[in-house]
């Protein structure tokens, strides 16, 4: 399965999108998935703050925020800004993409979307290697960066993937039971977990036909 999937600050968040073909081409761009990321995991926010966040034009960072709201996948907030200045919020907790289940029609369409998760999720990575010079001593122990090499089948991999987001619903689900509590400790941060397995580059025939 793939897809962006981030805890949602929103209280009225739908928890989630299963993708179709038009909403697998509007989100087969690695700026717009980081956009949408972006607001799941801090709230709203306006296109100025997004670019300042990803280090990208405002207006280009307006444009890809128009591209999501037409595809009902963010609102902008009622109510809030002045002026020229917009709020814009997610719709749903987390897209859902799974590759088994997707008909032959769609297969273009979802191999553009994985393609633009793995940038959006390398680039995110870049820029928190920036930051672990500068990481307080408790996250900078806390947090890893792990590359493990397996020797797998397909099947593995995808029990593997069953098991790693298994844990990540349990936390999930006791992070959202915590949501009512009047006051978070001030160690509690939004923390990207990236679950990655991929063959090792070079070493699987690329352009096979699908078995």
């Amino acid at each position: 399965m793939t897809g962006s999937s981030e805890p949602s600050h929103e209280s009225g968040t739908e928890p989630d999108v299963r993708l179709d073909t038009a909403r697998l081409r509007l989100l087969a761009h690695p700026v717009r998935v980081n956009v949408l990321t972006l607001l799941r995991q801090h709230g709203t926010s306006t296109a100025g703050r997004i670019a300042a966040e990803l280090g990208i034009n405002p207006g280009s960072a307006s444009y890809h925020l128009r591209r999501l709201a037409a595809g009902g996948l963010i609102v902008e907030e009622p109510g809030r800004g002045s002026g020229r200045e917009r709020w814009w919020t997610s719709v749903h907790r987390q897209s859902v993409h799974d590759p088994a289940d997707e008909p032959a029609d769609r297969r273009t369409a979802g191999r553009a979307y994985a393609h633009a998760v793995a940038l959006a999720c390398a680039e995110r990575l870049e820029r928190a290697a920036q930051e672990v010079p500068l990481l307080p001593a408790r996250w900078y122990e806390a947090a890893f960066y792990g590359d493990f090499v397996l020797h797998l089948t397909p099947d593995e991999v995808e029990r593997m993937r069953a098991e790693l987001f298994e844990v990540v619903s349990r936390y999930r689900a006791e992070s959202a039971d915590r949501a009512d509590e009047t006051e978070a400790p001030a160690s509690r941060v939004p923390v990207s977990v990236q679950l990655q397995a991929f063959p090792v580059p070079g070493t699987v025939e690329l352009g096979a036909e699908d078995a």
